[in-house]
């Protein structure tokens, strides 16, 4: 199965990196390589480095982008960006893009183990490597089970779901995506089952984003990202759930926050000043036709942000 993935938002994506010719910038997902080459496209005697944890996604964008000099594919966590920007001489960058979650090839490549909506392997690794979702449902407490659900999820039936895994698994093992998704719809109250939607989508997101550490890599990659940015440089990430895009919200206005002292100080005292502004006050989410083109997009917000030189915050 060829690796396929349909950027969402990415006219505004690319747009708002505005890229330089001669400029220096990281795609931290490469994915199937869309994003990386339209970055391509725009350099001249610039530099690109696409990045990927997922072998099968690095061997993609390596095709997708063997034509074009100015960029290297690598195989990497995006969390560790600023260790590849230093190791291939790209740092400090001019601009580096973020296009958080599965992707889909990832969705629709049943052995993959992602979806609910094929029956296969229960995996959901990213990287191939290490802790498989199977592990985890077969493995863990009760009691951690509805942790990860609660707090990965935001599912309100976490208990009930994890008890119910819990006493299947003392049968046999669960070890494909069907299994686990009757599982969670035999778990939940009829009147959950009812409704529009499988009962199981958030418990295989709350899955995949424990397998896969997501929400701390992301953390530790808006770090690395910013840390190797040029005053003036830019950041976009795009974000598919509220939980990525809470951590990226509060870490872009953590950057774009000035002063702190209280409001009736006559003059600051805390000589903090802002690190960055924002390109858009609330993000972008998709157009009315992207949305009809790609429903998996409904959910998706762009926020940009641009590094500040050390002067540009002072009064």
């Amino acid at each position: 199965m060829e690796f396929y993935h349909k950027p969402v938002l990415f006219d505004e994506t690319i747009e708002s990196l505005d890229i330089r010719p001669a400029g220096h910038y990281i795609d931290g997902t490469a994915g199937g390589g869309g994003h990386s080459l339209a970055i391509a496209k725009r350099l001249t005697t610039g530099k690109l480095l696409s990045i990927d944890q997922d072998p099968d996604a690095v061997r993609a964008a390596g095709e997708r982008l063997k034509d074009f000099p100015c960029a290297t594919v690598y195989h990497s966590n995006f969390s560790c960006m600023d260790e590849a920007a230093r190791k291939f001489g790209l740092a400090p960058v001019d601009g580096v893009l973020l296009d958080i979650g599965v992707s889909s090839f990832q969705l629709d490549n049943p052995e993959r183990g992602f979806s609910f909506h094929s029956d296969a392997p229960l995996d959901m690794r990213m990287s191939r490597e290490g802790v498989s979702a199977k592990d985890l449902v077969n493995t863990l407490s009760e009691h951690e089970l509805e942790v990860i659900l609660r707090r990965y999820g935001e599912e309100n039936n976490a208990r009930r779901i994890a008890i119910g895994i819990v006493k299947a698994r003392e049968t046999a093992p669960i070890e494909t995506t069907l299994q686990l998704a009757d599982i969670v719809k035999e778990s939940v109250p009829a009147a959950v089952r009812r409704k529009p939607g499988h009962p199981a989508r958030k418990t295989f997101q709350a899955l995949r984003i424990r397998v896969n550490g997501e929400l701390d890599r992301l953390s530790e990659g808006l770090d690395a990202a910013f840390s190797i940015l040029k005053p003036g440089g830019r950041l976009a990430v795009i974000t598919f759930h509220s939980l990525e895009d809470r951590i990226v919200k509060k870490r872009m206005a953590t950057w774009c926050t000035g002063c702190t002292c209280p409001p009736d100080f006559p003059v600051c005292v805390c000589g903090k000043k802002p690190k960055a502004e924002l390109i858009y006050k609330k993000g972008l989410s998709p157009a009315e036709h992207e949305l009809e083109e790609n429903p998996r997009s409904r959910s998706a917000r762009l926020r940009v942000c641009k590094k500040l030189a050390e002067t540009e915050g002072a009064d």
